[in-house]
């Protein structure tokens, strides 16, 4: 069936099965695997405007589907797919490698048809982009759905696309035009949030694999809302802060989505799914009104989905209170990075030690039945001690809470990249940070390496690449063992994540030696002779990634509320 726009989601690495990659631990906190199969959430929203606005949409996920199957062709199924626009997303850097190489093809199979890139790293480097011969064009922008349905009406009618703004282009003669980057919103309430619109259109094309989120999303399905795009914080490291929302989207201030249309949003989701909801954006960051807004809405409401909600700083003993009056139970996302007090004060993160525990013991007091911590190693001010110590301070968390209290905490190495757009990243040396990469071409190139530990594209003062490696793996063994001594876990988990983790440190050796060869055929063979062993280890290697799954149940079980959630939808419709 014909669409007027697919947009397709890339791996990160194109020809990832065809490639001897250890990824390591680079994805062991996020739920997608080293492939980074999840696609953004805008894919969604800029469906639901373009379908409200007459135009056929699709959503084809290639990353989950060459993981599915060995026999999946990729390349054959773009080719059989048929659509005037083709939307390529390049919003996270690891996906600098896969998302060009589906362009090209795109553009090989699709010659008539426009290929088009967008999200941050799009936006970031869009003129860098717009001078490959696969690309046509590039959406810049953070709220790009309006833009998109302009665009299309322009495609339709013959117009010229100089009217659409925070477009970069290329004319019939190849000449290169920058748009201005106009569309710019002050508020959210004007966005169409329809998970219904990604399930009409899977129906329509009976391609449900095809459209998953990520890898085994049916299974254990987690639904998403936003309330802001841009930020309140500055982090040194993170792209999507305010000083790169400003330098890069000419957002000078977050937009917030009301808490009434944030709570809409929640309770729509319910309609189709009775599945855990993650609210993106820490709810207080417009003010304390806002939280307490929303949970009154969602107590109206009797929103009964579990929800999680992101912590951007700690919160206080009001703010559980309402939390808990409003559901009952909920779960909490808090990444403070670092237990080092010097390390957060570099990254932009000015609390102490004392209101972390305060936070975490305070939600288990309020109702909160899950709360996931995340430390990471590779940050301005770390050295290994300080890296290690923040492994340690674990113990101190989990014996502040009841030994069945779900306090999860991760360890992770910073990995793969520095965000582009981060003050990090463009002052690198006030951050301590010395970069292998600056370009896209170059970030692209890095993706290209066999072992996690070469992709990263920094190391800093305190920790060379190497350190940063080795540090990550003592980090988790570190971790493991406070997680033992608390009785968090049995000997035999701690003894299976010794040896996971230990066995991942010694196949990042073994490649390390295999790069030394000089010989350019016989250090290929070697690194496909141990391929199959590393990609065992590709997942949970300083984790266990199951902690990150919430208590659901399948797409499958929930289907007859998703056909009484189409139902109902159909009727307000007319």
């Amino acid at each position: 069936m014909a669409s007027d726009i697919i947009f397709l989601h890339a791996p990160s690495v194109y020809d990832f099965r065809k490639k001897p990659i250890f990824y390591g631990p680079i994805s062991d906190v996020v739920p997608s695997s080293p492939v980074f199969e999840m696609y953004p959430i805008g894919f969604m929203t800029m469906s639901s405007h373009l379908e409200a606005a007459g135009y056929r949409t699709r959503i084809v996920n290639l990353a989950v589907q060459m993981l599915q199957s060995a026999k999946f062709d990729a390349e054959k199924k773009i080719s059989k797919l048929d659509a005037k626009v083709f939307a390529i997303d390049l919003h996270w850097m690891p996906h600098a490698h896969g998302a060009l190489e589906v362009a090209k093809l795109v553009k090989k199979h699709h010659p008539d048809s426009v290929v088009e890139l967008g999200g941050f790293t799009s936006s970031y480097f869009h003129e860098e982009l717009i001078q490959r011969p696969e690309v046509d064009m590039v959406m810049r922008g953070d709220s790009t759905e309006m833009p998109h349905v302009t665009l299309m009406d322009a495609l339709t009618k013959g117009k010229d696309l100089s009217d659409v703004p925070n477009l970069t282009w290329k004319d019939k003669d190849g000449r290169i035009h920058v748009n201005e980057l106009s569309f710019v919103p002050d508020d959210l309430d004007w966005l169409k949030f329809d998970y219904g619109t990604m399930i009409r259109n899977t129906l329509r094309h009976r391609d449900i694999k095809g459209a998953l989120p990520w890898l085994g999303w049916d299974k254990l399905p987690l639904a998403s809302v936003f309330t802001v795009r841009g930020c309140s914080y500055n982090c040194a490291e993170c792209g999507g802060s305010a000083f790169a929302n400003k330098r890069l989207l000419c957002r000078n201030r977050p937009a917030f989505r009301s808490p009434e249309k944030l709570a809409e949003d929640i309770d729509s989701i319910g309609d189709y799914l009775k599945a855990p909801i993650f609210v993106i954006g820490d709810i207080r960051q417009q003010g304390n009104g806002y939280a307490e807004r929303l949970f009154e809405e969602i107590k109206k409401r009797k929103i009964d989905n579990h929800l999680a909600f992101e912590l951007f700083k700690p919160a206080d003993e009001e703010f559980y209170r309402m939390a808990e009056s409003a559901l009952g139970e909920y779960s909490v996302e808090f990444s403070p990075d670092s237990h080092d007090e010097r390390v957060r004060e570099a990254l932009g993160r000015n609390y102490d030690n004392e209101s972390i525990e305060r936070t975490v013991r305070k939600a288990f007091d309020h109702g909160c039945t899950r709360f996931d911590l995340f430390y990471m190693t590779g940050l301005p001010e770390q050295t290994r001690e300080s890296a290690l110590d923040s492994a340690r301070a674990s113990k101190r968390l989990w014996e502040l809470v009841d030994k069945d209290d779900g306090l999860f905490i991760y360890n992770a190495p910073f990995a793969p990249f520095v965000d582009p757009g981060s003050r990090a990243f463009e002052d690198p040396e006030r951050w301590g940070y010395r970069f292998f990469a600056r370009t896209l071409e170059e970030h692209r190139a890095l993706l290209d390496n066999p072992s996690w530990k070469h992709v990263l594209s920094y190391e800093t003062k305190w920790m060379t690449r190497d350190d940063i490696a080795e540090v990550s793996y003592d980090a988790a063994l570190e971790l493991a063992r406070m997680e033992r001594k608390c009785d968090r876990i049995s000997k035999e988990v701690f003894d299976e994540r010794v040896e996971r983790t230990t066995n991942a440190r010694t196949m990042l050796k073994r490649i390390d030696k295999i790069l030394l060869i000089k010989d350019a055929r016989e250090r290929e063979e070697g690194l496909w002779a141990i391929k199959e062993e590393a990609e065992n280890l590709m997942a949970s290697t300083v984790c266990n990634k199951k902690d990150l799954d919430w208590k659901t149940g399948s797409i499958w079980s929930n289907a007859p509320r998703i056909t009484l959630g189409l139902m109902r939808n159909a009727l307000r419709k007319r």
